[in-house]
């Protein structure tokens, strides 16, 4: 596949990194020489200093024979015209583009991108995607990721096996036996900065990360069930009322629930704006680094710091200092993967990581075959793929224990029909089926190939 992307930030970046490592001939367009020619030196890409809604570079860039363009700039003009002219003078079959405005992603402005106005075939809105990923985490505190399939029937759990953990030590197939009204499936393990699939014969062990698909209303019974009952926060003091905090506090206030928000915002005048537009939340001008306004906002009594600034060194100070006065737990924003890895070791319980967020949408749609979700996982060293089976894909007809699935892939369940079905030897996969699977980087190609529209099927 030929793709294009336009913008070589830290979104534009991750998405050339993981099409460059899957063989793809893709093309990078920035205006900053510097990111360029960092894109150049580490990924086997082409890169192109200029802007990407100007034909001349696009054409430079390959564009009349490209699949695809993905327009992630910084800029929401920049990246509808690029899909406009790519697709007025180029005729590129697939535009992607990220548009931050919610003024453009209001319901009744939406015409605006049908074909016969601005012809883009995706939007991706990082603020809206991050905030529902942020009420998933506040809605189930056990979890250190969360990401829904099947319209929302499936989900896909990341839970910590602690040293109290009770299912640790026990073969999964001894699990499996011991609760077999539970719709869980432990499909990815890692472990030692080591990620795998595992078998029924593995045991976890403590410190492990374990990756659990189940259905909607089991996924606290499953999170029980691995020691984690913490309650659902009632106090949340969120640091930063940008797109993103707006975003999640207008939505605790439309769950009507007895949860009390406060918001601390640095910027007076977009205090003002947010504190015009909630109705039951509380919002304070200031920094969230000031222990005396922190004090203010209660934090001693807060049950979760949500810190949701544009600053990574902000989110992640702040939230140190509000457990140090006496927050139970935190969530903060994380956009550097380099502070990713001792961000634990810090006193962040939990984070967000806006880039692989936005990463993901964009794979659902660069993915072969019938593919209707992609969540990354570890920046790219798994997937997990909800794919839907047509008559013609390999996995249809054999049960699963006479079918050779690829090494490094488990399926998590399968959504057939309104009901969910647990994986097992016997399953027959059909066509329509939709099918959860966990998939490691080297499997994802051949993962896509099962899901395949044959020659046959025309």
């Amino acid at each position: 596949m030929k793709a294009i992307i336009c913008g070589a930030g830290q979104v534009g970046y991750g998405i050339a990194e993981r099409l460059a490592a899957e063989h793809n001939d893709v093309s990078v367009i920035d205006t900053s020489p510097e990111l360029i020619r960092a894109v150049r030196d580490t990924l086997d890409v082409r890169g192109f200093v200029g802007h990407g809604s100007d034909p001349d570079v696009l054409a430079a860039a390959g564009a009349e024979q490209a699949d695809m363009i993905i327009a992630v700039t910084l800029y929401d003009e920049v990246n509808m015209v690029a899909c406009q002219v790519a697709h007025s003078l180029f005729n590129v079959p697939t535009k992607i583009a990220r548009i931050r405005s919610q003024t453009y992603l209001q319901s009744h402005y939406m015409d605006l991108f049908s074909r016969d106005h601005l012809p883009i075939d995706v939007i991706i809105s990082p603020e809206v995607e991050v905030g529902e990923m942020v009420m998933r985490r506040i809605a189930l505190p056990g979890a250190t990721d969360v990401v829904s399939f099947a319209d929302g029937h499936l989900a896909m759990v990341a839970i910590e096996c602690l040293q109290e953990c009770p299912v640790i030590n026990t073969p999964l197939a001894q699990l499996t036996e011991l609760f077999p009204d539970l719709p869980s499936t432990v499909v990815g393990v890692s472990r030692n900065d080591s990620l795998f699939v595992p078998h029924s014969s593995d045991q976890l062990m403590a410190g492990d990360l374990a990756y659990v698909v189940t259905t909607r209303e089991q996924v606290r019974r499953t999170l029980g069930l691995f020691g984690h009952e913490e309650a659902e926060a009632t106090r949340i003091v969120i640091a930063g009322g940008g797109n993103i905090g707006l975003y999640v506090a207008r939505a605790l206030e439309r769950k009507q629930s007895r949860t009390r928000v406060k918001i601390i915002e640095n910027n007076r005048k977009r205090a003002v704006a947010i504190a015009d537009e909630l109705r039951r939340t509380v919002v304070l001008h200031g920094s969230a680094l000031e222990q005396k306004l922190l004090l203010e906002a209660d934090i001693d009594h807060a049950d979760l710091m949500v810190a949701l600034t544009n600053d990574d060194q902000v989110n992640i100070l702040s939230s140190v200092i509000a457990k140090q006065l006496g927050c139970k737990s935190n969530l903060v924003l994380i956009n550097n993967p380099t502070y990713h890895e001792f961000a634990k070791t810090l006193g962040i319980d939990a984070h967000v990581n806006p880039r692989a967020v936005t990463i993901s949408r964009v794979l659902q749609h660069v993915r072969r075959g019938r593919i209707r979700a992609v969540h990354n996982i570890q920046r790219g060293a798994a997937e997990v793929i909800e794919a839907e089976a047509l008559e013609t894909s390999p996995l249809v007809g054999p049960p699963l224990s006479e079918q050779e699935l690829p090494d490094g892939m488990r399926i998590g369940a399968v959504y057939r029909n309104g009901q969910v079905i647990k994986p097992s030897g016997s399953l027959r996969i059909k066509p329509k089926d939709r099918v959860v699977i966990f998939a490691l980087e080297s499997a994802v190609r051949q993962v896509e190939q099962l899901f395949r529209v044959s020659l046959e099927f025309f």
